[in-house]
């Protein structure tokens, strides 16, 4: 009996496994894999890759050079951060970033490099050379916060240069087994591309008290450029486009320690649109545990590798580390997992907070003067407080009002000094 139930068990999963990979198969792409720099698609690991890569609103760390350029100007802190990735077949992906803060402008460096061993063996099955495939992408990132204020938080805008190279080993002769000087180089590639993003953030359905605003919305394009290859004889335009894409998302927090974020991208072939691969979405949950400790979640649906990922974050210090553990879902259900990990060090916010702290105290003084009636002190208090930002929206508003009612009290002093 026990036997039996076993094996209608195992008949039943079978079952459950074959119509799993059945829905699967229906996202197969037949256009995946025409694009070259394959690597600007691989998550740099951390954060992001744990939401998913659901982070085309997200607007929180440093982990925004893959996603929306125009986050940096929105960021409190400065940050730099190390990443490794671990990949499919001994392949890894480095990433090394920085980015800094100027009141409404945000600046920003990275650099990434894939890699994944190239070794060749001769028709003997004798090892005759051994190097490193690679892709290694800079990008410098700058963006600005328009309009920004207490109430309308601003339309970020920003932008991404890239500039990457795709270096391909020397490779030998079939009948000397001799290394072939510049082969590599005559198939290697270099690519300039130029990423663009738009940011909006604001409150809804809010159920704490924060100044920062709980929902996001971003629009990204991302990887659009040109590729050239065949160093060495004259380089020409690659045949392979880049892997373009325009990606739309939303970030939410509806409590102080929960936030959801959701993606929806589509690839776009920009020599022939009629190629563009199919669309993708991803989603992503983070719950903050403690000040200093977060776990969270993430599905990609992308072609027919539904991608589920878990990771934790917790900081010491200035100190914030990341492990994430991705499982990929081929369309049999054979896993392939990733593994990534990324420190970050936050280096403060450049006084920003030490100056709203000063603005709200000149503001929180003159409400007391202006509520006990001394309007000369409530504007004087005010004028403080806007001589450190003047688009401290409540205190132009008491300043306003003070000074409307100084004038009132003026001229009923006036009347009244007539009779």
């Amino acid at each position: 009996m026990i036997l039996l139930t076993g094996k209608v068990t195992s008949l039943e999963l079978s079952n459950a496994t074959s119509e799993l990979s059945d829905k699967f198969l229906s996202f197969v792409d037949s256009h995946e894999g025409e694009t070259g720099f394959r690597s600007l698609n691989i998550p740099s690991g951390g954060k992001a890759e744990s939401l998913g890569t659901a982070c085309t609103a997200l607007a929180e760390d440093i982990s925004f050079f893959d996603y929306n350029p125009a986050a940096s100007c929105v960021l409190k802190n400065t940050e730099i951060s190390v990443s490794h990735n671990s990949w499919i077949s001994d392949s890894a992906i480095e990433t090394l970033a920085g980015t800094i803060r100027f009141g409404n402008l945000g600046l920003g460096t990275q650099i990434k490099c894939f890699y994944v061993p190239f070794t060749e063996y001769n028709s003997f099955g004798d090892r005759v050379a051994g190097n490193y495939y690679s892709e290694t992408t800079a990008a410098v990132n700058a963006s600005y916060n328009f309009l920004s204020g207490y109430y309308f938080k601003g339309l970020a805008l920003g932008s991404t240069f890239k500039a990457a190279w795709r270096s391909i080993p020397d490779y030998t002769d079939n009948d000397t087994d001799k290394i072939i000087s510049g082969s590599g180089l005559a198939q290697s590639g270099a690519a300039f591309m130029l990423d663009a993003g738009m940011l909006v953030r604001f409150n809804f359905a809010k159920y704490y008290a924060s100044r920062d605003p709980n929902f996001h919305f971003g629009i990204s394009l991302l990887n659009f450029g040109t590729a050239f290859t065949g160093f060495g004889s004259g380089a020409v335009k690659s045949d392979d486009p880049l892997p373009s894409k325009i990606s739309a998302g939303i970030f939410y927090r509806p409590v102080k320690r929960l936030a959801f974020t959701m993606d929806i991208k589509q690839p776009v072939n920009l020599q022939k649109f009629s190629n563009s691969e199919k669309w993708a979405a991803g989603a992503g949950v983070s719950l903050n545990c403690t000040q200093y400790f977060s776990v969270l979640a993430g599905f990609l649906i992308q072609g027919a590798n539904p991608r589920i990922s878990a990771g934790s974050e917790f900081s010491l210090g200035k100190a914030v580390m990341n492990i994430n553990y991705t499982f990929d879902l081929t369309s049999s259900l054979n896993p392939v997992n990733h593994i990534s990990l990324s420190l970050k060090a936050v280096l403060g916010d450049r006084g920003r907070a030490a100056k709203q702290a000063s603005i709200d105290k000149y503001y929180g003084e003159g409400l007391k003067y202006y509520a006990h009636g001394n309007f000369s002190k409530a504007i004087d208090s005010w004028k403080k407080a806007l001589e450190l930002d003047k688009n401290f929206e409540p205190a132009l508003e008491g300043l306003k009002a003070a000074q409307t009612s100084s004038e009132l009290y003026r001229q009923i002093h006036d009347i009244q000094s007539l009779d």
